[in-house]
């Protein structure tokens, strides 16, 4: 039962209550005061009811409690009886010094009354003496009071006669501060007596400041005069109250007229780097055009600027619109030099020199904000320059590729086609690198333009390569003829549509789709991650620049669609000598036939061309024949045999319900032959199809002709003769079998009496037109 139950922070809050109370002059302000006194914390406040705490302690603690309370508050009283003692023994031990403190300044100022009163006697015997001396020196001090003051106005009157000599003096001197100095010291003079005691000297006075002005002007605008002696002139203008706004702007002016001076200037470093075109040149003009006329101009420019922010500060706005105009001419300028074909050399050479000018204007007048200023213009000229650069590459290509359109006696020249295809593949491929060299050189230089730059530019370069792919895939369509020209690529593709588009340029642009894809994309691509491998600009919600794998998608595309155009044209080429051979004549009444018909030497000139062409274009595929043998078909023609094994003694009627019968059962047990196959990059896939796209057209021609016997057995004679050369030329011969056979059915089904020629007959023919074939082309095997 001690005092180690209760909890020192209670002890502690009830002894701070306690003394706040103690010395709180308002009972109602001490904290923590209850609203409401029933409770056993009422013993600290004032409004304390004894009976009333008792009877609240005795209900709610039992004997225990109370005698821990009963020692609480023993100790607690113990404790603020001694704080009450401390607090008295201070206060007690206050009160005795100040106490002491009253008692010495008590003794202290007895002895000063005396002091005081002597003091005052002294001052007042020291005035008295003062007013007598005053009284006695009063006249004598007012004579010499007047005396300089008589002084003094007749030196200022000699000063006004001695004006114009000093004046002319201070000409001679050139001392024109000096000048302006004692001119401005007379004017309240001249002012208000110029026009009586002291007209002469006025007169003579203002026609020296005159001159003064006149030289003074003389100095301001002369180039030879530092800054300083300039400034120094403008200020003395001024303080004689010159006009001095139009001296400013006669400045301006002037720099104008030099700002024109070294725009011109400008223009003639740029007609200089696109003249010399060749390396050795550019080093020649490199070496003395950033130390000659330009340089000097440049600096008297910005010497000029800077005397006129000295001269006239507040001419600082018309300054900055006047440095920002020569910025904006010099990348005008250069946005159209871009435009030129020039190199990543030249472009640098006139950046560098723009640059060069920025950095030392923006020295003598950094309030323009230059660099930032020249920055957003360029950025113009440089993403100009690279769109141009991407379009001469186009041109470049362009051109290689209308090589092809040659004259007549230029096409049959051999390996015409191959030499367009490999400057073709040589313009892309080299003309790319070349490109990207050349967008190197502008990454790799350390001009403090291109640095700032540099994200942006691998940015340009890669969103033109592929702008530039798509634009090329474009001007693939234009020279194929698959797409309209507009008004701005007509003349580009004029001498490709001068008549008609050239089978073979069609090839060479299919060929030139799949190198694009297969080996110059690629190669490209290794490039750009090498050398312009980053960027960002752009910001990443607008995807990456370039896309390799679209890029190719579409020249597959392209090349696929371009083969597909050249069969379609050279097809169609032969589909109207076809045409021709079937629609000119009358079936129901040929003649007899005696030779191989013409048509059939057309064609196969048709099929050598083309055999020309693609030997030149395209590679050779897999060396398979698909023999007769191999197809799924009989080995032997179960259209035209049965043609071949009739017998001369049945009659007309017989035969030909022979020859259906048998047909018709044929094509019950044949299997079916496939015909069609995926058209490859290759010279006998080429060549295949466009047989047999041609055979298929010459069936439906003769399956819409009503044919007698003679006929019938013509166009026996001709197919059997071409049977031999087209199976050489093709690698599905078994294909080409069977749709030989089949223009025979149809045109044994269109026949009224289809008899055919008898083998003796149709081989003496054939043989006969070999003779005459080999004696026309002695060089043919």
């Amino acid at each position: 039962m001690g005092t180690d139950d209760v909890p020192l922070d209670d002890k502690a809050k009830r002894t701070r209550d306690l003394l706040s109370s103690f010395y709180s002059p308002d009972p109602s302000s001490t904290p923590n005061a209850p609203s409401k006194y029933g409770t056993l914390d009422a013993i600290n406040t004032t409004s304390f009811d004894p009976d009333q705490y008792m009877n609240l302690l005795v209900q709610k603690s039992n004997l225990e409690a109370l005698l821990q309370r009963h020692v609480v508050m023993a100790a607690e009283i113990k404790n603020l009886d001694t704080d009450l003692q401390m607090l008295v023994y201070e206060n007690y031990n206050k009160f005795i010094s100040a106490t002491d403190a009253i008692k010495r300044m008590k003794s202290n100022i007895v002895g000063m009354e005396a002091n005081m009163e002597q003091l005052l006697d002294k001052i007042m015997s020291v005035q008295s003496r003062s007013d007598g001396v005053n009284t006695s020196l009063f006249e004598k001090r007012e004579h010499i009071e007047k005396l300089h003051r008589t002084r003094n106005l007749l030196r200022k009157v000699q000063f006004i006669y001695d004006l114009p000599a000093r004046l002319g003096k201070c000409i001679k001197s050139e001392a024109y501060a000096d000048a302006v100095k004692f001119y401005t010291g007379a004017m309240p003079i001249f002012k208000a007596y110029g026009d009586s005691s002291f007209q002469d000297c006025k007169r003579a006075s203002e026609e020296l400041i005159a001159i003064i002005v006149k030289n003074l002007q003389g100095k301001l605008f002369s180039d030879s005069e530092s800054i300083q002696a300039r400034a120094e002139a403008a200020v003395l203008l001024k303080q004689l109250d010159f006009p001095v706004d139009s001296l400013q702007a006669k400045l301006l002016e002037k720099l104008e007229q030099s700002l024109g001076d070294l725009q011109h200037k400008t223009d003639k470093i740029e007609n200089v780097y696109v003249e010399s075109n060749d390396p050795s040149k550019q080093e020649k003009v490199s070496d003395w055009i950033p130390t000659t006329a330009h340089e000097a101009s440049v600096g008297e420019f910005v010497e000029a600027i800077r005397a006129n922010r000295v001269i006239f500060p507040d001419s600082e706005r018309q300054l900055i619109t006047l440095v920002q105009d020569l910025v904006i001419k010099q990348f005008e300028t250069t946005e159209q030099y871009v435009k030129r074909r020039i190199s990543s050399a030249n472009l640098l050479g006139v950046l560098r020199t723009i640059w060069t000018d920025v950095l030392l204007m923006d020295e003598v007048l950094c309030e323009a904000v230059l660099p930032d200023f020249s920055l957003e213009a360029a950025q113009v000229a440089v993403k100009k320059y690279v769109a141009s650069t991407f379009t001469y590459l186009l041109q470049d290509i362009s051109d290689a590729l209308l090589k092809v359109n040659v004259s007549p006696k230029e096409a049959a020249e051999e390996h015409s086609l191959q030499v367009a295809l490999e400057a073709s593949k040589k313009a892309v491929l080299q003309g790319s690198m070349d490109v990207l060299l050349d967008f190197r050189q502008l990454l790799d230089d350390d001009l403090g333009l291109l640095v700032k730059l540099r994200d942006f530019i691998i940015d340009w370069v890669q969103e033109g390569f592929q702008d530039f792919f798509r634009a090329l895939d474009d001007r693939f369509l234009l020279l194929s003829g698959r797409k309209n020209s507009s008004n701005q690529d007509r003349g580009l593709t004029e001498g490709a549509h001068g008549e008609k588009v050239l089978a073979g340029l069609v090839l060479v642009l299919a060929q030139l789709s799949v190198f694009i894809e297969q080996t110059a994309i690629p190669r490209i691509t290794e490039e750009i991650a090498a050398s312009f491998s980053g960027g960002g600009a752009r910001g990443i919600e607008n995807g990456p620049a370039f896309v390799p794998g679209e890029i190719c998608r579409i020249f597959r595309s392209a090349g696929e669609k371009l083969l597909h155009h050249y069969i379609n044209m050279r097809t169609q080429r032969i589909s109207t000598v076809l045409r021709k051979r079937f629609t000119t004549p009358n079936w129901v009444k040929h003649k007899e036939p005696r030779e191989v018909h013409m048509f059939v030497d057309i064609f196969l000139q048709e099929l050598k061309a083309i055999g020309s062409e693609v030997k030149q274009i395209l590679p050779q595929g897999l060396l398979r024949k698909h023999q007769r043998s191999d197809s799924n078909g009989s080995t032997t023609s179960s259209r035209s045999n049965p043609l071949r094994d009739d017998k001369m003694s049945r009659s007309n009627t017989q035969r030909a319900r022979s020859h259906l019968l048998e047909t018709h059962l044929a094509k019950l047990f044949k299997q079916k032959v496939e015909i069609f196959t995926k058209i490859e990059h290759t010279q006998e896939s080429v060549v295949t199809t466009i047989v047999k796209l041609c055979l298929k057209s010459l069936q439906e021609f003769v399956r819409l002709q009503t044919l007698n016997r003679s006929g019938f057995q013509q166009i026996q004679l001709d197919i059997q003769f071409l049977r031999t050369p087209v199976k050489e030329t093709v690698e599905d011969e078994a294909a080409i079998d069977f749709l030989l056979d089949e223009v025979i059915v149809a045109a044994s089904e269109r026949c009224l009496d289809p008899i055919p020629l008898e083998p003796p007959i149709l081989d003496r023919l054939i043989q006969a037109k070999l003779a005459k074939s080999k004696e026309q082309n002695p060089n043919t095997p």
